[in-house]
């Protein structure tokens, strides 16, 4: 354990943050979660609600740093792809 009064508080911090980005991350893995299941199910209007929700929600893990900004990106680009493929599908 750290001896020192900056070391002691350092610690603590680090369990604040640690914390906090597990909560934030398994936010954001409940939304792609959400949205994958909608579309699996075929529910387009479920899943745009979705989509929306879990864009925001990924533009903010990204804006917090839990998420680096090009996995947002990246996230954001597959959910499109999958949700245009699966309304074609339907069309």
């Amino acid at each position: 354990m750290a001896k020192n009064k900056s070391a002691v508080k350092a610690h603590r911090q680090s369990i604040k943050k640690q914390t906090r980005n597990r909560e934030m991350r398994s936010r954001l893995r409940t939304g792609l979660k959400k949205i994958r299941t909608a579309l699996d199910a075929g529910d387009t209007g479920a899943a745009q609600g979705a989509l929306n929700d879990a864009f925001s929600l990924i533009d903010k893990m990204a804006g917090k740093g839990v998420i680096h900004t090009n996995a947002a990106g990246r996230y954001k680009s597959r959910l499109v792809k999958r949700a245009a493929k699966k309304t074609a599908k339907k069309a």
